[in-house]
């Protein structure tokens, strides 16, 4: 039976990092996203408040939250802006998360631990310079080397890439296999042959790290292969479902955004001798984006409580983050409309919104793959195996105590 009502320690969580976005954030973000620079006392900051690792177990330097609070913490981020949000979904969604699943108990004390504190950034990589959705056609190789691999290749669009100090990339050790042929690995930034570097230009997320990471015959020692040999495809997917969702939950904060700052315009703003809420146009822009805000956020949940089930949740989070992202585009395009000229000015944070909206229909998944992922389920071509390894159901005995002493 599904509850969606939220908890005193959701309440409490959600109320701690929306009282850090509003007197830390919102004020400053401005200046930031113009500058297209990542304000360099966020990511610290985020650490020092738990935020990095609200969702990993105790035992391994988190704060024991469950799923649930995790997508309300990028809720609460996306709404202040979605540079924030992006940190958790590559850190917490498609890093640390896919060690929590699939790491040995050395790479879970030795790469999760320092990350969940906040200690240690992570990044996850996958997308090339000619590899986006098509994943099989990646060219990064990984060969083997008696005791370790021997990686080549190029990532590009990667979050956090001058900023993290640990990479989970997937690359090709068999690389006549496809999709099969796959593997996973741990990389450090200091490992010879790791380089990076930042891109510039973007059209919206401007205030965060974007970048590449090109590797020339690292050296990565067998240890530091997550999962087993041909298992990167798995991996990757399985990332995605946990990035997905924070995605999915980060749009659903911007579409709240969205709304709050509409709300607040109509109110203000007079036209005829009244206040523009008072013209049905305008009440139905606001009935569109409360209508797309409820359902998003409906979703999110559903998706949520099945993670904190230890059920497999592709659809469910595809869904969510297909409806979610393209809402927020639309919750945006609106918002701009009602704010007239002020729209198309950085005075109203609804242009940040509409720029900030976009990239979310392409990472991860773009809303296409996802329609056609939807479109598949419904028509059976498509069905959810079990994984080797599941991202473990929450326990709250488990995940809020620490382990015991040997």
């Amino acid at each position: 039976m599904m509850d969606f009502s939220l908890t005193e320690e959701h309440l409490q969580a959600q109320k701690m990092v929306r009282d850090f976005a509003a007197k830390e954030v919102i004020p400053v973000f401005g200046e930031w996203d113009r500058k297209q620079e990542m304000n360099p006392a966020f990511l610290p900051r985020m650490g020092e408040l738990g935020i990095l690792g609200i969702c990993v177990p105790v035992r391994y330097g988190g704060q024991g939250f469950d799923y649930i609070t995790l997508g309300l913490v990028c809720e609460e981020l996306e709404r202040a802006d979605t540079t924030l949000r992006v940190v958790m979904s590559v850190h917490h969604g498609l890093n640390s998360q896919a060690i929590l699943q699939w790491g040995t108990e050395e790479q879970k004390q030795h790469f999760l631990v320092p990350q969940a504190r906040g200690e240690k950034y992570g990044a996850f990589c996958l997308t090339e310079t000619n590899v986006g959705s098509d994943v099989a056609g990646m060219g990064s190789t990984a060969i083997r080397k008696g005791d370790r691999y021997i990686l080549n290749g190029e990532k590009m669009w990667i979050s956090l890439a001058t900023k993290a100090h640990h990479f989970l990339i997937v690359a090709k050790t068999d690389p006549e296999a496809g999709h099969r042929g796959m593997s996973a690995f741990i990389v450090t930034s200091d490992m010879p042959g790791v380089t990076t570097g930042d891109i510039h230009g973007k059209l919206g997320v401007r205030a965060g790290s974007t970048g590449w990471i090109a590797m020339q015959d690292v050296e990565v020692p067998l240890e530091n292969r997550l999962g087993e040999e041909g298992e990167g495809f798995k991996i990757a997917m399985s990332c995605l479902d946990n990035g997905r969702y924070t995605v999915a939950s980060g749009a659903t904060g911007l579409i709240r955004a969205c709304l709050e700052a509409s709300l607040k315009y109509a109110e203000e703003r007079r036209t005829f001798g009244k206040p523009i809420g008072e013209h049905q146009l305008i009440k139905q822009k606001i009935a569109f984006m409360q209508q797309w805000y409820d359902s998003a956020s409906l979703l999110c949940l559903r998706a949520g409580w099945m993670k904190n089930q230890g059920l497999r949740n592709t659809r469910e989070t595809s869904l969510a983050k297909w409806y979610a992202t393209d809402h927020s585009v639309q919750a945006a395009l609106e918002a701009v409309q009602l704010h007239g000229a002020y729209g198309f000015s950085d005075e109203y944070p609804v242009e940040r919104y509409l720029r900030n909206s976009k990239g979310a229909v392409i990472y991860e998944g773009t809303s296409e793959i996802h329609q056609l992922m939807q479109a598949d389920y419904a028509l059976g071509y498509r069905e959810d195996r079990p994984l080797r390894c599941e991202l473990p159901a929450y326990d709250e005995e488990f995940w809020q105590n620490e382990p015991e002493m040997a």
